[in-house]
């Protein structure tokens, strides 16, 4: 009801359990899925893994939502390759914003998920020497890498840097590619991890 009120987003599918919500995004492609942690038959995670996880050919853009305000479940919904994560509270204008950046290939994780994640990575601090890149980071991916640590959406950054989207885009391909990593959080706890944030 939310979503469809929303003049730019047309809900295609819905499903009452996780196997036929698996089964009708593969089947209709939408430009995103929006996945509840908590359903029978197969919950959000295992949803996500079979919709966007790293051995998916041509993976869709998944956004977790749930009303347990859980770490394990963030970790587990980005490790199987959700683009967005948000707490139920999140409201109609946060939700729909998760969604147009989540179509758009950005992230959008809950501000007091986010906060918490990167907090509880900086004190915990680095087990081992961070990850070097595969390849030196060029200056303008350095500042696309700390505009993304902090938060900044591809149009920000864009903005921010006098560049093209798709410029931007090509620099957070390249940053993934480099660093090793799949999606922009993990961009960002490299970026703590290496004092990157701490650049002006």
């Amino acid at each position: 009801m939310i979503l469809n009120a929303q003049p730019d987003i047309e809900v295609v599918g819905e499903a009452a359990d996780g196997r036929r919500a698996v089964e009708l995004a593969q089947r209709l492609r939408p430009d995103v899925c929006l996945l509840d942690i908590r359903m029978p038959g197969m919950d959000g995670i295992e949803a996500t893994r079979a919709l966007a996880g790293p051995s998916v050919a041509d993976p869709l853009a998944v956004v977790v939502i749930t009303t347990f305000d859980l770490d394990d479940y963030v970790y587990a919904a980005l490790r199987a390759g959700a683009r967005g994560f948000l707490l139920k509270e999140a409201g109609p204008a946060l939700l729909a914003q998760a969604v147009h950046a989540a179509a758009a290939g950005d992230a959008l994780i809950a501000p007091s998920v986010t906060t918490r994640l990167l907090k509880a990575f900086a004190d915990a601090g680095p087990a081992a020497p961070p990850r070097q890149p595969i390849e030196a980071l060029t200056d303008r991916e350095e500042q696309v890498l700390v505009a993304v640590a902090r938060g900044r959406t591809n149009k920000e950054i864009a903005d921010e840097l006098f560049i093209t989207l798709s410029t931007v885009k090509s620099h957070i391909t390249s940053l993934m590619t480099k660093l090793g990593v799949r999606n922009r959080v993990e961009i960002a706890m490299w970026a703590y991890e290496t004092n990157r944030t701490r650049m002006r």
